[in-house]
């Protein structure tokens, strides 16, 4: 007789098990466009060492007495800009990706989603696959290209969480996806179909990276080389569109030497250079976020035509696109084969 024939007391406390799980994961967001949740979700994201790589000593007081006093209004003002009626924009896109990951994936597999910094949190989202008997976890960061400020600081939220529990789940992590043929097959596909639909015919499609500090290369960080071959790939697949492409990156934050070139410096230097028509698009963001709606939709707009510029369009993420939820629903598969 094995232990599972044998008859369980009566007082046995009750156990799902058996079930695989996966656990969609983005950046974050705040609760509301507001001070105080921006406030919180910029003292935590910013207190990730991962991500702000100065020593702690240093850099709390700087965040406590100057930045979190300063920048929560300026950012409630930009997430206002762009908030929907449902909510976040990244936190919608990323449930709706979850759940059209359910209905693709089946009954035989949990899928749920969860964000790296505010709510729902990852530690909350395991457990919560925990309960439900998912044994096994697929921890998929939708992350394209790697970086240890990114992916990396998925993999330490889930291994905290990992380390307070007496059961653990077997958990794989999806790896970055920059070159992989599905990936660029989509992001070919979505960004011709928003090209064709365009009142205009850009003369350039700036190919537009979220910034990282220059050191972060140095330090052998693998995202700088990521993003351009990420860009030298789609630019191969896009080559008929008669294009100039340009690979830049965005967001710079602090007086550090970051990653050039700067995507608002380009869209300024373009116009200046004669540019009338030029398309935008974000292929290292997998969701439309505050950086693509914001930073580039409204204000690379605004950097772009008062230098000179005249039709500029600002194109969607992959989102939960055809082409962008039959790429995800491809890699998860993959990255599941053996467990399902």
């Amino acid at each position: 007789m094995t232990w599972q024939d044998q008859k369980l007391p009566h007082d046995h406390p009750p156990v799902k098990s058996g079930k695989v799980g996966v656990l969609v994961v983005n950046l974050g967001t705040p609760d509301a466009p507001e001070k105080g949740p921006v406030k919180r979700y910029l003292a935590e994201f910013l207190s990730d060492r991962r991500v702000v790589e100065i020593p702690a000593i240093a850099w709390q007081p700087i965040l406590r007495g100057i930045i979190l006093n300063t920048r929560p209004k300026k950012s409630a003002h930009a997430y206002s800009q762009v908030w929907t009626e449902e909510g976040s924009p990244l936190a919608v896109i990323t449930r709706k990706q979850a759940e059209a990951m359910q209905a693709r994936l089946g009954d035989g597999v949990i899928v749920d989603w969860a964000m790296r910094y505010g709510t729902p949190s990852i530690p909350e989202r395991m457990q919560a696959l925990m309960d439900k008997g998912c044994e096994r976890i697929l921890l998929a960061p939708l992350y394209p290209q790697y970086s240890g400020a990114t992916s990396a600081t998925v993999v330490d939220k889930a291994a905290d969480k990992l380390r307070e529990m007496r059961w653990q789940a077997s958990l794989r992590t999806l790896p970055p996806y920059h070159d992989d043929p599905a990936y660029i097959d989509a992001l070919a596909l979505d960004l011709t179909r928003q090209l064709d639909a365009l009142e205009f015919e850009p003369e350039v499609l700036l190919l537009s990276f979220h910034g990282m500090p220059q050191r972060t290369l140095e330090l052998g960080d693998p995202y700088h080389c990521h993003c351009h071959k990420t860009s030298r790939l789609l630019q191969e697949k896009l080559a008929g569109t008669g294009l100039r492409f340009r690979t830049t990156f965005q967001s710079r934050f602090g007086p550090a030497k970051w990653l050039e070139p700067a995507t608002d410096a380009v869209l300024e230097e373009e116009a200046k250079a004669g540019t009338k028509r030029l398309a935008i698009a974000a292929p290292g963001f997998s969701a439309d976020c505050l950086e693509t709606l914001e930073e580039l939709a409204i204000q690379g707009k605004e950097q772009f035509t008062e230098a000179g510029g005249e039709q500029f369009a600002a194109l969607s993420c992959l989102n939960a696109s055809d082409a962008g939820l039959d790429m995800l629903e491809h890699i998860l598969r993959r990255e599941l084969s053996g467990w399902i």
